[in-house]
């Protein structure tokens, strides 16, 4: 029998819940996004935004009002949020992005309303003569041409379901840290050397795995970022 539920105790640690109130918590159903990076609507629901006490008004809002993610509406209670996703709640007005802090902790922050987001691309494929684009959030996109590279980031519009613009993954260009004790920071990349590298935070620099970065910008992050 499949659980629908863990205990909140070994719950992820990116998860920023309250570990101790109640034993049990929901799980996820499975998404392109792992639990270490995404929530389960009603935790965003009840336990993050505070608009629902209960399940069951979490799967009352969802079912009678427009929820977005990434402009798609969702109605499954336990339909998993990750990292970069975007909420719309037309209704109020609001729009939240799931990013990371400092603490390495996933958080909503709150934004105006976007129709894009930067994904990394985890890998590649060819399918005859296109190549597919492997991607952070599960999606795949294919693409005439093989001028990415697995680690650069693409700017994907999830409304006109396009690629408006490509950050290599390179010297110079501005990144945050999914892993590693240095998570939520945003950097600028100094080197890449083998499976390292090293980035520069308030004028010192340090070393941490390449599989830690993710492009957010070339100059400056391209978005809004705590």
């Amino acid at each position: 029998m499949v659980k629908n539920h863990s205990k909140r105790i070994q719950a992820s640690k990116t998860w920023d819940i309250k570990r101790k109130e109640e034993v049990f918590i929901v799980k996820g159903n499975p998404s392109g996004h792992s639990e270490e990076f995404g929530y389960p609507l009603v935790i965003i629901f009840r336990d993050l935004l505070n608009i629902a006490r209960t399940r069951k008004e979490v799967r009352d809002i969802l079912q009678n009002q427009e929820i977005l993610v990434d402009g798609i509406q969702r109605k499954d209670h336990k339909f998993v949020v990750g990292f970069m996703d975007v909420i719309s709640i037309p209704k109020l007005k609001k729009f939240y992005r799931v990013l990371l802090n400092k603490k390495g902790k996933l958080v909503l922050v709150e934004t105006d309303q976007e129709e894009t987001k930067p994904l990394k691309i985890i890998g590649k494929t060819c399918i005859g003569k296109k190549i597919q684009l492997n991607l952070f959030d599960g999606k795949n996109i294919l693409v005439d041409k093989d001028v990415y590279k697995v680690g650069d980031s693409i700017v994907y519009n999830f409304v006109s379901k396009k690629i408006i613009n490509h950050y290599k993954f390179d010297q110079g260009v501005q990144i945050m840290l999914i892993g590693g004790k240095h998570v939520g920071k945003v950097a600028v990349v100094e080197e890449i050397n083998g499976d390292k590298m090293f980035f520069k935070f308030n004028d010192e620099v340090y070393e941490t795995s390449k599989r830690y970065a993710y492009v957010v910008g070339k100059e400056k992050p391209y978005l809004k970022l705590e």
